[in-house]
């Protein structure tokens, strides 16, 4: 298996996936009632997508089972473990506990997006407009559904820049506009290539959001 990191690890480049004091107190009372906790380790990996965000399993381990191509490393008493193949998309990601109190379990705040680009057999005719309306209704508003959100065009500035609404569950969302940078803009300008710049029109003041911390 991988080697272990010394702890605090070497660089903070061999941190994957950072951990609170509060999520590493958590997981470690959880894991106190194993039994060989001493030698478990959380494993926290990339199962899929959920809308805009992507999807996670984390589990309890044997630490010397993980696959010898998976990071592994020491947060205090703790051994994490994530497989070679979820390594690019949780990098930089922080396990935390929920800002509200009333929401149990752990969160995984993840700078990282899956892609929301439009497959490649999508035709998107007519004016610049009319490309983008397409392009919300057959790709992006379909991720964005999964949340709750949308994703609205508000205008177009003389035929290259585009001005576009977030709304429903993303808006007054902490992550929105991370999206809208990310994925919904890089969509835009890379369907389109008459755009030049997408501008965020929302309020990101106003709202509430439901699925985010």
């Amino acid at each position: 298996m991988s080697e272990i990191l010394a702890d605090p690890p070497e660089t903070s480049e061999d941190v994957i996936l950072t951990v609170t004091d509060a999520a590493l107190e958590k997981v470690l009372e959880i894991r106190s009632g194993e039994d060989d906790s001493e030698n478990t380790g959380l494993r926290v990996m990339v199962i899929g997508t959920r809308g805009v965000e992507f999807d996670y399993d984390l589990s309890l381990e044997a630490i010397d089972e993980a696959p010898e191509d998976s990071a592994v490393y020491k947060v205090g008493e703790l051994t994490v473990m994530i497989p070679a193949d979820s390594i690019e998309d949780m990098q930089g990601s922080t396990l935390d506990i929920p800002s509200n109190p009333m929401q149990g379990g752990l969160v995984i705040r993840n700078p990282n997006r899956p892609p929301v680009l439009a497959p490649e057999d999508v035709e998107l005719t007519g004016t610049i407009a009319d490309k983008v309306k397409q392009l919300l209704d057959l790709s992006i508003n379909p991720a964005l559904a999964a949340h709750g959100g949308f994703a609205s065009l508000v205008k177009v500035e003389d035929e290259t820049v585009v001005h576009v609404l977030m709304g429903g569950g993303c808006q007054g969302c902490s992550m929105s506009a991370m999206t809208l940078t990310e994925g919904i803009k890089t969509s835009i300008m890379d369907m389109i290539p008459e755009v030049t710049e997408v501008i965020d029109a929302t309020d990101h003041s106003a709202g509430e959001n439901p699925f985010y911390s």
